[in-house]
């Protein structure tokens, strides 16, 4: 399907929009659709050759698009509270409902998680014709190589590679620095700094672990086996699957803890989140005295990850039957299972984080608008805030609802 709305040549329009959204993602989509619902002229400039390329890539191709349960403790940000405003502005069953409308076919996977059933472009194709459907007019510009961005006399002075475009109001939708393949940029930074907006701190997240020690070679002789296991770091626990890779260990529950994981920190592993392992390894000497280790144990985890730990822990017991080790071994070999303690070299970057931490402060914007509180018409919204979803839907609710927030407080001529 193709929408006239778009158009991937260098020329822009020389009207004066009502306002100009920098970024044709989610949230930049999500506020130009609002915006045009109240009457607006909109003009989005997108620096990629398509529209929405974190969606059509996100969850597999089939995008984790909300999550039935959304509360604020699901997202990181320096200001906790800053997310309620927005959230309950627009909710996820908002979304929900709007996707219905659509006859958009979901399914619901674990922890509450919603899914296309088919593709990512039924939410592409939606927004975008959400973006068609309005009292007012949106105008999507690809390839648009954005120079400079100034202000004067109230109006904000947008250079691009082959014109000027004047505009009251405008928004910075641009995301962050996550998968620059697919845009993620510092742009919207540079902007904040330019505006004397305070940034927080950024660093990737919701990203894969990287060993260089022998954990790296256990890893890659794992590769490809995932794992149901609890994660620790601080104060943050989280239940889900481990992936070992070549590389180190991914999967939704590596992912989770990344967001709260500071280089040099140690993550615990519990390896059998159902059962307290010295119970069970002094039960089993009671009543399997002859059996060993990899026997008890293998059919818990996986006889490839047993046969691993055996190796490089406890290889002194590969060959003995329990009644032959101590009770005061096997009381560190469970704690071991339970209170696995690992430690990253690093993590994969940007170059496969799903989402950057930090951003733009929230010191600086209202929760209510996401105007800036110093700049009159200058707004900021989705991942370029400090404010980071779990996995699970919540970055994507985050979008929609700060976009929609951001267009419907937008001002009308």
């Amino acid at each position: 399907m193709t929408y006239p709305l778009i158009d991937s040549t260098q020329a822009v329009s020389t009207r004066h929009p009502d306002v100009v959204i920098i970024g044709a993602g989610a949230s930049g989509l999500m506020c130009a659709a609002t915006a045009a619902k109240r009457g607006l002229n909109v003009l989005v400039l997108e620096k990629a050759n398509k529209v929405g390329k974190k969606i059509l890539m996100s969850g597999g191709g089939k995008c984790n698009f909300t999550n039935y349960d959304v509360r604020p403790e699901h997202f990181i940000s320096q200001n906790p509270h800053f997310c309620k405003s927005a959230l309950s502005q627009y909710t996820q069953w908002d979304f929900f409902s709007l996707v219905n409308e659509y006859a958009i076919e979901w399914e619901e996977r674990k922890h509450g998680q919603l899914f296309c059933r088919h593709s990512a472009k039924d939410i592409l194709n939606m927004l975008l014709a959400e973006c068609q459907q309005q009292a007012g007019s949106v105008s999507i510009k690809t390839r648009q190589q954005i120079e400079q961005i100034t202000y004067a006399d109230g109006l904000f002075l947008i250079d691009t590679e082959t014109q000027q475009i004047r505009s009251k109001q405008l928004v910075i939708a641009t995301g962050a620095l996550s998968i620059p393949t697919l845009g993620g940029s510092g742009f919207g930074y540079q902007l904040a700094q330019q505006f004397q907006l305070p940034l927080v701190p950024r660093r990737a997240g919701l990203v894969p672990f990287t060993f260089t020690d022998q954990l790296k070679h256990l890893c890659s002789t794992l590769s490809g086996l995932a794992i149901d296991v609890g994660a620790r770091c601080g104060e943050a626990y989280f239940r889900e699957n481990l992936l070992f890779t070549h590389r180190g260990m991914s999967g939704p529950v590596a992912l989770q803890i990344s967001n709260y994981w500071q280089p040099g920190q140690a993550i615990e592993l519990d390896l059998l989140p159902e059962q307290n392992a010295s119970d069970l390894l002094l039960q089993a000497k009671q009543q399997q005295a002859k059996s060993g280790l990899k026997a008890l144990l293998s059919p818990l985890l996986s006889k490839k990850l047993v046969r691993e730990l055996l190796e490089m822990y406890w290889p002194e017991y590969q060959d003995k039957s329990l009644a032959e080790i101590p009770d005061k071994r096997l009381m560190k070999i469970a704690d071991s299972l339970n209170r696995w303690q690992i430690k990253p070299a690093d993590t994969e970057g940007y170059r496969t984080a799903e989402v950057t931490l930090g951003g733009v402060s929230t010191e600086a914007v209202s929760s209510k608008s996401f105007v800036c509180k110093h700049q009159p018409g200058l707004y900021f919204i989705g991942e370029v805030l400090d404010v980071t979803g779990h996995l699970g839907g919540y970055n994507f609710q985050w979008a929609w609802s700060s976009g929609y927030a951001c267009g419907t407080h937008l001002m009308l001529d």
